[in-house]
């Protein structure tokens, strides 16, 4: 582990983890099993493919977040499911380096400013940028990565640790 250095930028105090989680992300990712995109555990639960590529999108609210005022949702596209490690992987890479360079942009000003989600002239949440950014984005990507990992798990797949190691990865 590295020793932690002054931030040189108000995003960079606000979300220095925002890297790691990232790279727990893609970690999760690696071990997506080609082929088995529809896969679920339960007939109410979304397909593997639909959760995977899910998680690979979200940082994209980041992006969204960041260089647009607001989202009206009855205007967003579907992400159509990739069952393949090595698509889902560049899907998340390209999302995270536009992320990453939407973040580098942005100042205070920018993060204070409020945003907000409709469903056709009906305002569902806003909230400066800010806190946006932990809870659409951030939060969000946890919780369905964490979901990932129990798809993972109840198809034998080996769990990657996020906060430390696993239980698959844990010495004996």
């Amino acid at each position: 582990m590295t020793s932690p250095t002054s931030p040189t930028s108000p995003t960079e105090l606000l979300y220095a983890d925002f890297a790691s989680e990232h790279a727990s992300t893609r970690r999760m990712l690696e071990r997506y099993p080609d082929g088995k995109g529809e896969w679920r555990p339960h007939e109410k639960s979304r397909p593997l493919a639909a959760l995977a590529t899910h998680v690979a999108d979200i940082v994209n609210r980041g992006t969204t977040l960041l260089e647009t005022d607001g989202l009206d949702m009855t205007t967003r596209m579907p992400v159509v499911p990739i069952d393949s490690a090595r698509a889902l992987l560049d899907f998340f890479d390209a999302n995270v380096t536009r992320f990453t360079n939407a973040l580098a942009g942005a100042d205070l000003d920018a993060l204070a400013r409020p945003w907000a989600l409709r469903r056709g002239g009906i305002v569902i949440i806003e909230l400066p940028k800010r806190i946006l950014m932990r809870t659409m984005m951030m939060s969000h990507l946890v919780h369905h990565r964490a979901q990932l990992g129990v798809y993972y798990r109840l198809m034998g797949i080996p769990v990657p640790g996020a906060y430390g190691p696993s239980a698959d990865e844990m010495l004996s």
